[in-house]
């Protein structure tokens, strides 16, 4: 799925209504339709509920949807905002004259002047149709003012298009106490690059696409940076395999991981490569591991170090079809060595995950030299110890984009919507996964799944996609059966062959 900033959104609006030969008030009423059903499905018309419509849009989808809710039952207070510099638009002017019209005895104060704030409890469902999408400036004032008083009642708010005060597309310097806080944001057809982010969680809430029937056309010409992925997007890019295929012909894929205390990392990440159809996976690590690698993953091969406690040399044995490092590793200073080595030497992009990127962060200069189109599956403490730190994950992508293109690099951030940022500035976030994926040893088995890809000769970013989208299927799955408390890494992996075999309907 695209998703759009706000200009392209407003592009994609016009273009429908000439294509569709609508106006803004048949977009409202969709928008509406949708809102009120939704709203009806999840709440009883007893439910005490008061809504807040501002001056523009956003308040016309209110008001249209508040309508459709009282040929529902529900009986709201409503209160529209019709204030000196914040005067009503004519779309929302005609969908106030609508409800008024059908609904004369409505409980409805249109806030000219003064304005006194009705009581607001945890029983109430306050609907905040005050500032859309089309917000510029951060909340002042009387707004500031509503806005906390809302926050601080405990009630459960819906909101419409985007919480009152959040902007779509950035919010760098936006306070959160001067936002809506939403249980639940209803936006239509597409949802904002904000959404995205963890910091604005406590804003959205839960948040629900509305399809207000924008054009197919206008959608599909209209370029994008950001996009979501979806299923279906993953089974398209999955290669059946030829019935007469070897394990030949689906790579070989060498593993650097382990130390002392952390051969377990190892097993996770191989058993993710062989469970994404690796033909064959090679761990190189220190001595002290080959016993426990050998017994728990008899599957694989080991290559043995000559560090009897940690990995001192990453000179592989042959040529592999794809090689990731990292996994427990550690940070010993020979191991750095080592690293230092393998990546002025590598001829082939890596995947670079955990302790690589911690022993990088040592010695920076070593950027520099890691081979171009090379993965890097950082979490947000690792991003910080490579680039700086970051108060936010909003800024976290975009130094993410910069280093990226910087760089030539591949690099996803870890997280609810793990994201992939490629060098020419597109990011794409992760629909799958849970919290059953925040358990030790989970991003080991990516690394594992992302280097079983690319040993298959699958490029790696398609790779990268591939890898986060089943490995947040895998948690899934895993969670259906042991719930996702009690997931370990190991049922990650275990499931990775399932997530496929879900995918590809095999």
């Amino acid at each position: 799925m695209k998703i759009f900033t706000i200009d392209d959104i407003r592009s994609i609006e016009r273009l429908t209504a000439e294509t569709q030969a609508i106006g803004e008030p048949e977009l409202v009423m969709r928008m509406a339709e949708g809102v009120s059903g939704e709203i009806a499905s999840r709440w009883r018309p007893s439910r005490r509920m008061v809504v807040f419509a501002g001056p523009g849009n956003n308040g016309a989808d209110a008001l249209a949807a508040t309508r459709l809710l009282m040929d529902q039952g529900f009986r709201p207070s409503v209160y529209l905002f019709n204030i000196s510099g914040h005067k009503i638009n004519d779309v929302c002017k005609r969908f106030r004259d609508e409800l008024l019209a059908q609904y004369p005895e409505a409980d409805f104060t249109e806030v000219v002047e003064s304005f006194r704030m009705p009581e607001l409890t945890d029983d109430t469902l306050v609907i905040d149709g005050l500032f859309g999408s089309g917000l510029r400036e951060p909340l002042e004032g009387g707004f500031q003012a509503l806005v906390r008083n809302i926050n601080e009642s405990g009630a459960t708010v819906v909101s419409l298009d985007i919480p009152s005060g959040m902007f779509p597309d950035w919010n760098p310097h936006s306070i959160a106490r001067n936002i809506i806080h939403a249980r639940l944001t209803l936006t239509p057809q597409f949802p904002h690059p904000s959404f995205f982010f963890r910091e604005n969680f406590q804003l959205t809430g839960e948040w629900k696409l509305i399809d207000i029937g924008l054009s197919a056309e206008a959608v599909h010409h209209t370029a994008t940076r950001y996009h979501l992925v979806e299923f279906a997007e993953v089974k398209r890019l999955l290669r059946p395999r030829n019935p007469f295929s070897s394990k030949a012909d689906f790579g070989h894929a060498a593993i650097v991981s382990g130390s002392r205390g952390m051969m377990g990392a190892a097993v996770m990440a191989c058993e993710g490569a062989l469970r994404s159809g690796a033909g064959k996976v090679t761990v190189r690590g220190p001595q002290c591991g080959c016993d426990v690698v050998q017994t728990r993953m008899p599957e694989a091969m080991y290559s043995c170090d000559n560090g009897k406690e940690c990995i001192t040399d990453m000179t592989l044995d042959r040529k592999y079809d794809a090689v990731g490092v990292g996994p427990g590793i550690g940070t010993d200073s020979l191991t750095v060595d080592a690293l230092e080595k393998l990546l002025k030497t590598a001829s082939q992009p890596l995947v670079l995950d955990a302790d690589a990127l911690n022993c990088i962060s040592k010695r920076p200069a070593l950027l520099n030299h890691i081979p171009e189109y090379s993965v890097l599956t950082p979490h947000a403490g690792e991003f910080d110890r490579l680039f700086g730190k970051h108060p936010s994950d909003e800024a976290r992508m975009l130094k993410a984009v910069e280093m990226s293109r910087h760089y030539n690099l591949f690099i996803i951030l870890k997280g609810h919507y793990t994201s992939l940022v490629r060098p020419d500035g597109k990011v794409y976030f992760n629909s799958s996964g849970s919290p059953a994926l925040a358990t030790p040893g989970s991003g080991d088995v990516l690394t594992g799944i992302i280097t079983g890809f690319m040993a298959q000769r699958y490029k790696p970013e398609v790779s990268a996609l591939l890898g986060v989208y089943i490995h947040g299927l895998a948690g899934d799955i895993a969670s259906r059966t042991n719930g996702q408390y009690g997931v370990l890494a190991t049922d990650i992996a275990s499931s990775v062959g399932m997530a496929i075999k879900e995918i590809m309907k095999i």
